[in-house]
């Protein structure tokens, strides 16, 4: 597929250090998009040389997805990627870059969407949990699942402990996902995502 990638995030953008820093990947990081300014995601953009954008919600929903969509179509955008993006956009954005449009989630899906994925992990005291890179749809942290590896919880595991061994599979699966979607290696039957091997 190849093309252009915009990455959307809310905070301080470790995972996009982490496309940032994979030599098939950055090549095709046209556009840093954030919801609000001054995070060190923008800040990452800057010093990477990518172009960094903000486009501030205005309250309303369908306002914001338009305005993001007009942003990447303006940029030519052909794929997105969610790295700590904390806004739900409509249709205008799912339908026209549904199935290239991949988010990360601190948790195994279905299990703890939302915003909270660590904190519900531990205070439901699961015994596993995880990360999950999935396609984006109309739900929340719903759409079919692309990669998924599962994170022992410990019986003595805080959120300072378990965040980061969840960042550490984040910045791992994320790239592995987007370089195969950029590759053209993955297919979407249903809910079933397949990824070709690389040769």
């Amino acid at each position: 597929m190849g093309g252009r990638v915009a990455v959307l995030v809310s905070g301080s953008g470790t995972n996009l250090q982490a496309l940032l820093d994979d030599p098939v990947i950055r090549p095709h990081i046209a556009l840093v998009l954030s919801d609000r300014p001054g995070i060190g995601g923008l800040e990452r953009a800057v010093s990477a040389g990518v172009e960094a954008l903000v486009i501030e919600p205005t309250g309303d929903r369908a306002a914001l997805s338009e305005a993001v969509a007009d942003a990447l179509v303006q940029r030519g955008i052909d794929i997105m990627v969610s790295a700590g993006y904390m806004r739900i956009l409509g249709p205008p954005v799912t339908q026209r870059w549904r199935h290239r449009w991949l988010n990360v989630h601190p948790a195994l899906l279905p299990s703890f969407p939302g915003m909270h994925g660590v904190a519900d992990a531990l205070a439901y005291r699961v015994k596993v949990t995880g990360v999950t890179v999935h396609f984006v749809d109309d739900g929340v942290d719903s759409g079919p699942i692309v990669l998924q590896e599962a994170v022992a919880v410990r019986d003595e595991d805080d959120w300072d402990s378990l965040e980061p061994r969840i960042h550490e599979i984040e910045h791992r699966l994320l790239p592995r996902a987007l370089r195969a979607l950029l590759d053209g290696r993955v297919s979407v039957q249903g809910r079933i995502v397949t990824i070709r091997e690389e040769a």
